[in-house]
């Protein structure tokens, strides 16, 4: 018989010094969410409409990195609501944490999408003799660059501790440095007419986002394959765990990302020690790699070699 006993952090704000800290969804967090989604949506109307008029493909890329942007923080204000008040009872024991990793995928994708639709239309554009009013593309771009650096001030603060709202950051951050492209585009066409500056910026803000589109679609998978995170050296953890006067098995050790900054594991530990020596022992060596969030199973040795035997996987 298995002589089950646990080691359960308490709540998710760890404020460990491996790893970012989730921290609650808390009011402010959804308000500041909010206020950036209504500024960039209406900035969003306003750029499109201009580079429509002007027929300027570096206000319509803007534009269209703007309304993924307006989507991203939709998805993630919803994820952040469903985190918070989604329920835990019947089959969704974790509640809906992972509803922001799902956001930062769709992100990456849209993101993704509006770099090629971008390129393809450049592309087309080729051979033609682009007329941009460059002050047009100057007033638009300044008043875009504005709107962007008062979001991702807003959004700073709560990047680190959440993957939708990371997403959604990031996102304004290279929308800031696309609104920088098309300021110089405008400068360039106003001073010496050369319409071209119009498309190759365009297609410099898809290049530029590429990258970073799928960085965040990797970090987000990383966390669906429920790999172990970055920060965390599970053999590490392992050896430490053996190393404990208390324990001579260490078996069955698993560490992943339930979300950004809730790192859980569970570990058999075989022992001949009582109970509350070995988790207190376990805890001082779990809560140094920021797994406060742990279930630690102690087993005695007979309960141990069972235990070998019925393992599959």
């Amino acid at each position: 018989m298995h002589i089950h006993a646990y080691l359960v952090g308490m709540g998710h704000s760890h404020g460990h010094a491996h790893g970012p800290a989730a921290g609650p969804v808390t009011t402010g967090r959804l308000r500041r969410m909010a206020i950036g989604m209504a500024i960039i949506g209406g900035f969003f109307v306003v750029e499109l409409i201009a580079g429509i008029v002007v027929d300027s493909l570096a206000l319509i890329a803007d534009a269209g990195h703007m309304l993924t942007d307006v989507i991203a923080m939709g998805m993630g204000l919803g994820a952040l609501l469903l985190a918070r008040h989604g329920g835990t009872d019947g089959g969704k024991t974790f509640g809906w944490h992972r509803a922001e990793v799902f956001t930062a995928v769709a992100n990456a994708v849209l993101l993704l999408g509006v770099a090629t639709y971008i390129v393809v239309e450049a592309i087309a554009r080729i051979g033609t003799d682009p007329q941009v009013p460059g002050l047009t593309l100057i007033v638009v771009a300044s008043l875009g660059l504005l709107a962007n650096i008062a979001v991702m001030l807003l959004l700073r603060g709560d990047a680190h501790g959440s993957i939708a709202v990371r997403g959604a950051y990031m996102e304004v951050v290279a929308d800031s440095v696309s609104s920088v492209g098309v300021l110089v585009a405008g400068v360039i066409a106003m001073t010496t007419g050369w319409g071209y500056a119009d498309i190759v910026v365009a297609v410099l803000i898809a290049v530029w986002v590429v990258p970073r589109a799928v960085r965040l679609a990797l970090d987000a998978l990383r966390i669906l394959a429920q790999r172990a995170p970055a920060h965390v050296d599970v053999e590490v953890v392992r050896a430490e765990l053996a190393a404990l006067p208390q324990v001579h098995d260490v078996h069955d050790l698993h560490v992943w990302t339930l979300t950004t900054g809730m790192d859980v594991a569970t570990v058999h530990l075989g022992s001949d020690h009582p109970n509350d020596d070995v988790l207190a022992a376990a805890r001082s060596v779990l809560d140094a790699h920021g797994l406060s969030h742990a279930t630690v199973q102690v087993e005695s040795v007979g309960a141990h070699q069972r235990c070998q035997r019925e393992l599959t996987w």
